[in-house]
Order: structure tokens, then C-alpha cells, then sequence
């Protein structure tokens, strides 16, 4: 359904999902994004000691009430087994956004999550060692909540970050309004 078109003329129009890992002295910790295509900020996310279906649910969870999407809203994800189960897709369609998955073997439909991915790691999980999963869990949540969204400037923004390109979108459209009346 996305077709690897990335694009989206506003907020919550197309979102992009999916799950990464990172090593921590105590195991594996997994991290599940919830991405807006439009502005790039992470609307979503929850990490979990367990790669399962509850882990991908609570990071869509999470993003739906902060951000009250409309239905027709585009879900892209990839094959994976907790994006495929019944209660994932139940949840899809209860908020009637429109389900998009990548072609079998297709690394590319996907692609723009997986950069977030690379960016968190290179920025913050590669530069450090955790000892326990509670530091990673805690130092990912500052970066996403206190660096990420609010601060990161993307060059595909016109290096602002996505807070600010969201709020520039939101001020325009208001003026628009205004002037309509």
C-alpha cells in the first residue's frame, strides 16, 4: 500500500512501525517505534525485555492517544510475526487506519523507520554500555522525548527538528483558516 512513498502533505497521515534491539548487560532490550512520515517524530514507542505482539500494541497504544489520528490513516510495517497477529490487526481496524506491509524480502519499503533506528544507535545506544535494561530504558526515553523530537534538526525538515516543523505545519494551516473567515 505505501509503495515506498514516504511522503505525506501533514501530520498523521502515514505512520511506520517496527522493532530493534539493544544489548544491555542484563540482555536484549526491545525498542518499537511508532514513526510519522510527515515530520519524523517518533509518536509512539515502548521497550520491552520480550519481542512479542504486547510490545508492538503498547508503542501503537501510546501513539493513538497522544495523537488521536483520523481513520484512513496509512499503518505501514514489516512481515513481522507481531504486526501479523490477530490482535495487531483487530486494533488496525478498530481505528480504522489502513493497514500496508512490505513486499516479501523488500528491505527498502521499510526504509524510513529503519533510519530513525540507525540514528538512535549511532547518537546514543553504540556510544554507550549498558549495565542494566532500566539505564538503557530510561537514557532512550530522554533521548527520544528530550533530544529527538524536540531538538534533532533533519536535513530533511530544512534542519529543524520535528516538533518545529509540526508546529510551523500547524501555524500555517491556522492562518489559512483565518483567512477563509
Amino acid at each position: 500500500m505505501l509503495d515506498q512513498d514516504f511522503a505525506a502533505d501533514g501530520p498523521d497521515q502515514k505512520w511506520g512501525v517496527d522493532i530493534s534491539y539493544v544489548w544491555t548487560a542484563e540482555g536484549w532490550l526491545y525498542l518499537a517505534i511508532v514513526l510519522d512520515l510527515y515530520s519524523r517524530r517518533i509518536v509512539g514507542w515502548q521497550l520491552s525485555d520480550r519481542i512479542k505482539r504486547g510490545l508492538a500494541m503498547d508503542a501503537l497504544q501510546r501513539a493513538i492517544n497522544l495523537r488521536r489520528p483520523p481513520p484512513g490513516l496509512i499503518h505501514h510495517s514489516d512481515r513481522g510475526s507481531q504486526y501479523c497477529s490477530d490482535d495487531y490487526r483487530r486494533m488496525l481496524r478498530d481505528h480504522g487506519f489502513v493497514a500496508s506491509m512490505s513486499g516479501r524480502g523488500n528491505c527498502y519499503d521499510n526504509a524510513m523507520v529503519e533510519t530513525v533506528f540507525k540514528t538512535i544507535k549511532s547518537e546514543l545506544i553504540w556510544r554507550t554500555a549498558f549495565t542494566t535494561r532500566d539505564q538503557a530504558e530510561q537514557a532512550i526515553g530522554q533521548y527520544i522525548e528530550g533530544f529527538y523530537n524536540p531538538r534533532r534538526r533533519h536535513s530533511s525538515l530544512g534542519y529543524v527538528s520535528p516538533v518545529t516543523f509540526e508546529t510551523t505545519f500547524r501555524a500555517g494551516k491556522m492562518k489559512e483558516q483565518m483567512a477563509l473567515h
